[in-house]
Order: structure tokens, then C-alpha cells, then sequence
């Protein structure tokens, strides 16, 4: 599914990402960990085809339309309803069944209570669990989760634990992580970055 080969990024001057390969199957569950500046951030944006490499490949055999990306901004519109979002998302991947899909989301991350309710009065783990159905809505084949546990209280991150539960073994899922512990037995491989020299 991914396949990259002495990959490299840069910002500027700066190295984030150096001589890295990386090879992550269908169906795999990546977990990748680092300290904050090790590139997990970057590498999932990699992945994402949102950056391009400096140096080496990177090959994806995804499309665009069958990513599901959960970065650290939740890429939710504040002034939109949860319902009005998932539905713009819905329209723009095309997905079957489109209504149905929302609402079982919805009610599975226990936010149909609050479908009706602007994003800009959600709470933290609220916003994250609506990002999370956001990334799920359109079924996608490979699934980037950034720091996907930030925010939640034990009840979303328990809702996050059983859903990749669910997934893992019927998607490929890459999982950036300071919480490895808590997704190592869904892991089938783990990654650990390091700063750049």
C-alpha cells in the first residue's frame, strides 16, 4: 500500500525526514512514534500526497478519494453544524447511502444528540470525535490518524479503541502516536523516529 525509498523532506534548511524506507502492506497497522520534530506529522502528510519528498519516493497506491486523514487541525468548518459538515464531506466523496452513513457515525461516536449544533461550541473531544467521523465517512481504503487519542476523555478514546478494533485487518491504518502502549496489540508493525541530524 505504501512503499517509500530513502525518503527525505525539508523545510528549508531544515531536515525533518532523512534516508527513511518504509514499507507498509494492505491490510497493515503502522504505528508510528518519535519525539515532537521526529517528522510523524510530515510523514503522514507524505502519505497523504499533501507534501511532496525533497529527496527519495514515496509511492501510494491509494487515491485521493479512498484516504481517510485525521490531522491536528480537525479540517471541520466552525460556522458549519456536525450534521452540515458530514453531509459536505458526504457529497464531495461521493458517498452511497449518504444520510445513513452520517447518522450511524453519528450516533456511534455519540454525537447525534448534538447533530444540530455549530462546531464552534464543541468541546475539544467533541471536535475530535466529529474529525473522526469525518475521516471514516467515505470507508477509505488507508486511513492516516494523527495523535488520533488527543483530546478525548476515556469514553471517546474507548470509542476510538473498539472502531479500530472493528478496522484493523480490513484496512490499512498508519496511527502517529505517543501512545503506542495503547495501540500495540492492533499493531502489525511499529515505526520510531528520530530527529534529524
Amino acid at each position: 500500500m505504501i512503499v517509500a525509498r530513502d525518503l527525505e523532506r525539508r523545510f528549508g534548511s531544515k531536515r525533518i525526514l532523512r534516508g527513511l524506507d518504509l514499507d507498509v502492506g494492505e491490510r497493515d497497522f503502522l504505528v508510528v512514534t518519535g519525539p515532537n520534530g521526529s517528522g510523524k506529522s510530515t510523514l503522514l502528510s507524505l502519505c497523504a500526497g499533501l507534501l511532496a519528498p525533497t529527496g527519495g519516493t514515496i509511492d501510494v497506491a491509494a487515491g485521493r478519494g479512498e484516504i481517510g486523514y485525521l490531522a491536528h487541525e480537525s479540517l471541520l468548518y466552525k460556522e458549519l453544524t456536525a450534521l452540515e459538515n458530514l453531509d459536505l464531506y458526504g457529497r464531495l466523496y461521493r458517498v452511497p447511502e449518504r444520510r445513513e452513513r452520517i447518522g450511524m457515525l453519528l450516533e456511534r461516536f455519540l454525537l447525534w444528540e448534538a447533530r444540530h449544533e455549530r462546531i464552534a461550541v464543541f468541546s475539544r473531544g467533541m471536535v475530535q470525535r466529529l474529525a473522526l467521523c469525518r475521516a471514516l465517512l467515505h470507508e477509505p481504503r488507508l486511513l492516516l490518524l494523527d495523535e488520533p487519542y488527543t483530546g478525548l476523555d476515556p469514553a471517546g478514546a474507548t470509542l476510538l479503541d473498539g472502531e479500530l478494533e472493528a478496522l484493523r485487518g480490513a484496512r490499512t491504518i498508519v496511527a502517529a502516536t505517543h501512545e503506542p502502549d495503547r495501540l500495540r496489540t492492533l499493531a502489525t508493525a511499529r515505526l520510531e523516529l528520530v530527529r534529524a541530524a
